[in-house]
């Protein structure tokens, strides 16, 4: 499925006689300078986490951190889970 350019999208949303909205090249500008923006960071952080070794004792930390987060949230919604189920929905229904 091809993408559509900007104008063709701008044209089938406004139609040929409408103006362009006000601000749009400022917002666009801004948009594209906050992607680089945030793409250099990504690279910055991609590069910092290849050169930095990480030692077998912070990674099993890291490990054990991560799991213990993930039962305590496990616990976390099993206790909301029985809090939405109410008594009524648990019950059979007579014929």
């Amino acid at each position: 499925m091809p993408k559509d350019s900007l104008e063709t999208l701008l044209l089938r949303h406004y139609g040929d006689t409408a103006s362009a909205p006000t601000g749009l090249e400022e917002r666009l500008c801004t948009s594209v300078r906050q992607q680089v923006n945030e793409l250099r960071r990504e690279q910055r952080v991609a590069a910092h986490l290849r050169q930095k070794r990480v030692s077998r004792r912070h990674a099993v930390r890291l490990v054990a951190i991560s799991t213990a987060g993930l039962g305590i949230l496990s616990a976390g919604l099993e206790v909301l889970e029985a809090a939405l189920v109410s008594p009524q929905d648990s019950q059979r229904a007579f014929s």
